[in-house]
């Protein structure tokens, strides 16, 4: 009986990763990679077979570029659909689809599929979705687009596959030239961008350069639509100067002539550390856009900064090494939790990972995101497995207390089984005044954000989507409005304006607050 059990168990924790996508397998699919720098026209070329394709899949790393994706196909008189796992504009005469990456239906079979940013199959919190889109996307031709550091990951895949590759190559349309010399603050020429690497600097430069020029910031706190909005105003030269993080580093096409860095180091969740040739390539490569400028320009405020950025700039791009990594999938959860007979996600997980052999060259990871969701899941001993995998796959952050009290909050519906309805946990006045009020209705935005992935994936428990998504455009329009105006520096010792409702997650009174922006959604089917 116990050989038999060690069998079964063999069994599970050898995988064949192509045998869990039949339809794949049976479509001959033909592989692409268009492969070459930013500003090279790889992705608007990827694009266009799209567009003459019957039947097509864009597949987004980000929510804002699958809508953009989205938008371009309709300008182009193509019908399409949006599917996020915030929001879904479903058009049942469509038979093209634009999908934020881990949204990926890999039941429905098209003619083409265009996988961007190929490279980040190499994340560590995300790169799983890449590596299943590659292997299980149910289309006849795909179409990767990507930096020449994923070119080997891409071959290696391909050969495992045993499916025709073919290699695409594009060069940059215009020249990246490095100054010669660092840039002062005081001397910023109209279509420049900063780049720092946390919020708070992008925020404390924003204060220190609005004194002398108009400015647009973007990091990663902002909503989609907000950085879209702070994209635009920079786009038809409203600002003159676009302060960011790393958020710009992908799909943003925007007229910037110099890209400047106003450090070289970065913390990257581990440790603070030098930024790499990798990040400094993806991040330049948005100077010069083509048709904007005759070149673009990379340098940097301080001297010995503009040194580091020289020299690993003229390094060779560090490429993407196997294994790469996988994540577990429903069916393995449930059976691998029957044989250690346990109802504990993270001891589930963690066994995935110690244990889990795959044919090729891909490792089982834990992805740390969902760790932290398992942790606070399993202390609700009358939560079933299933559920646990559902609710450790939904977008939170543990450093906000507002988004944390809110995750709890939803847990408690789930095992109640208790309708939720939406309600803010902040009031508004007409602006923010310090950076902390101001990152209080930021985590807000996550919150709805998370409560709309909710109404998604249970509609029955969490029906105030429409409601959700009008108030998310008024906190936007409240941020979008703040980041024009000054903000002071956080004082501890004083309260922020916000002030919590206690309890009144599940509070069942509907607002029928900011009515003039409802945009209702559609739930038809493909």
């Amino acid at each position: 009986m116990k050989e038999n059990w060690q069998q079964q168990l063999q069994s599970l924790l050898n995988c064949d990763l192509k045998t869990l996508y039949p339809l794949a397998r049976s479509l001959n699919r033909k592989l692409e990679f268009y492969v070459g720098p930013t500003n090279s026209g790889k992705t608007y070329n990827a694009m266009q077979k799209l567009k003459e394709a019957n039947s097509g899949l864009y597949l987004a790393p980000l929510r804002l570029l699958a809508l953009e994706g989205y938008e371009d196909l309709k300008a182009s008189n193509i019908q399409a659909s949006l599917i996020t796992g915030e929001e879904q504009m479903l058009n049942e005469d469509a038979a093209h689809v634009c999908s934020t990456i881990e949204m990926i239906d890999f039941d429905l079979d098209v003619d083409v599929a265009v996988i961007d940013e190929v490279q980040m199959l190499d994340d560590s919190d995300r790169g799983w979705a890449w590596v299943n889109a590659i292997i299980g996307c149910p289309a006849k031709k795909i179409i990767m687009t990507g930096s020449v550091n994923a070119l080997d990951a891409v071959k290696r895949i391909a050969t495992y596959l045993d499916e025709d590759l073919e290699i695409v190559k594009h060069q940059r349309k215009n020249e990246l030239k490095v100054l010669p010399k660092w840039t002062p603050l005081e001397k910023l020429e109209d279509g420049t961008a900063l780049i720092a690497f946390s919020r708070r600097d992008v925020l404390q430069l924003k204060q220190k350069l609005q004194k002398k020029y108009t400015v647009s910031v973007i990091y990663g706190n902002l909503s989609p639509e907000v950085r879209r909005d702070e994209a635009q105003r920079f786009r038809e030269k409203k600002s003159q100067i676009l302060i960011a993080t790393d958020a710009i580093a992908m799909g943003l096409n925007l007229p910037i002539k110099t890209i400047l860095f106003t450090t070289d180091t970065k913390f990257d969740g581990v440790s603070k550390r030098k930024i790499t040739v990798n990040e400094i390539v993806q991040i330049a490569g948005r100077a010069g856009r083509y048709g904007h400028f005759e070149a673009g320009y990379l340098g940097a405020t301080r001297r010995d900064v503009l040194d580091h950025v020289r020299l690993e700039f003229e390094s060779p791009i560090k490429t993407i090494k196997p294994p790469f990594k996988v994540k577990i999938n429903n069916n393995q959860l449930e059976a691998l939790a029957a044989h250690i007979k346990t109802n504990s996600l993270t001891k589930v997980l963690k066994f995935f990972a110690d244990n889990m052999y795959f044919s090729g060259p891909f490792i089982a990871a834990n992805i740390s995101s969902m760790l932290e969701a398992a942790k606070i899941v399993d202390t609700r001993f009358n939560l079933k497995l299933e559920d646990k995998y559902l609710l450790a796959q939904a977008p939170i952050t543990t450093k906000s207390n507002i988004i944390l009290q809110a995750y709890e909050a939803y847990i408690a519906s789930v095992i109640k089984k208790k309708v939720c309805h939406y309600k803010p946990s902040i009031t508004l006045p007409k602006k923010a005044i310090t950076q902390r009020d101001l990152l209080l209705v930021e985590d807000e935005v996550k919150k709805i954000s998370l409560y709309l992935w909710l109404s998604y994936k249970l509609p029955d428990l969490f029906p105030d989507h429409d409601k959700a998504y009008i108030l998310r455009n008024s906190f936007n329009s409240f941020i979008e409005k703040s980041l024009k105006g000054n903000l002071i520096e956080e004082d501890s010792s004083k309260k922020p304006f916000t002030k919590p409702f206690p309890r009144r997650e599940n509070d069942s009174k509907e607002s029928t607050d900011h009515k003039k922006n409802y945009k209702p959604r559609r739930r038809k089917t493909i």
